[in-house]
């Protein structure tokens, strides 16, 4: 059966996250109920990976297996027609059997957006964390330095992650200053339950001059109780998946 890989963009936020979910509203519960409704049969969707409730994506990249339909190209337009507003498909293409959207992953690029003016701006708010705070961005560029990597992140993880094996490797992280706006930029192979959200709250208490540690001592101690906060979910997005040999990590 012809294996298609679909690349898709969604708003979060009013998702319970990506992963299907009884009696739950989530990306690819929407987006196999819409396949199903376009080709009459059913169709499962495997995904690069998780996105937690809230959390957006600029590329998230699926694949499913069909037993007949239109070329690959075609299924832009046709969930274009089917899709609700908050999830965007943006290409496809026809792979061999041996590609597989979560297995074949190289790497993976996450932004984590922080809003730093007196005022949250409406227009931006559902994608940023507003935070008015003086940050100081070279304090926040010294200690991501110390994430990038091969790491146990024990430390920047969920506590109550099943996950045994702690340890990512992070090729990247950047600390971007944009006007009012600060972006988060992390790029590794794999990440755990909430790292990146972690990571950012933990930037951010650094640039706040709050942080009791630093992330190089963070990172050893391997508890999650010495890291920062854990940022809220709306200010990431999943930016692109990386699925070729380049050692240049994918970016804006």
């Amino acid at each position: 059966m012809p294996r298609i890989k679909l690349e898709i963009a969604y708003d979060g936020t009013d998702f319970h996250g990506f992963a299907k979910q009884r009696g739950l509203r989530t990306v690819q519960g929407v987006l196999e109920e819409t396949l199903a409704r376009i080709l009459k049969c059913s169709v499962e969707v495997y995904g690069s990976g998780r996105t937690d409730a809230g959390v957006h994506a600029r590329a998230q990249v699926v694949h499913f297996d069909v037993p007949y339909g239109p070329p690959a190209d075609k299924y832009v337009y046709m969930l274009r027609r089917g899709l609700p507003r908050d999830v965007v498909a943006v290409r496809a293409e026809q792979v061999p059997d041996s590609f597989h959207a979560r297995f074949s992953v190289r790497r993976k690029t996450y932004r984590y957006t922080v809003q730093t003016a007196p005022v949250p701006d409406i227009f931006t708010q559902r994608y940023s964390w507003h935070e008015p705070l003086a940050l100081d961005i070279g304090r926040m560029r010294a200690e991501a330095v110390h994430l990038v990597g091969e790491h146990d992140f024990t430390s920047f993880c969920a506590a109550a992650t099943p996950v045994e094996d702690k340890r990512r490797t992070l090729y990247r992280v950047d600390v971007v200053q944009d006007g009012s706006y600060v972006h988060i930029w992390c790029t590794g192979n794999g990440f755990l339950q909430y790292m990146v959200r972690i990571i950012a709250g933990t930037l951010v208490d650094a640039g706040a001059g709050r942080l009791r540690m630093s992330v190089r001592d963070i990172l050893a101690a391997c508890d999650r109780t010495r890291a920062g906060r854990t940022a809220p979910p709306w200010g990431l997005a999943l930016w692109a998946v990386d699925y070729g040999t380049v050692d240049d990590a994918i970016r804006p």
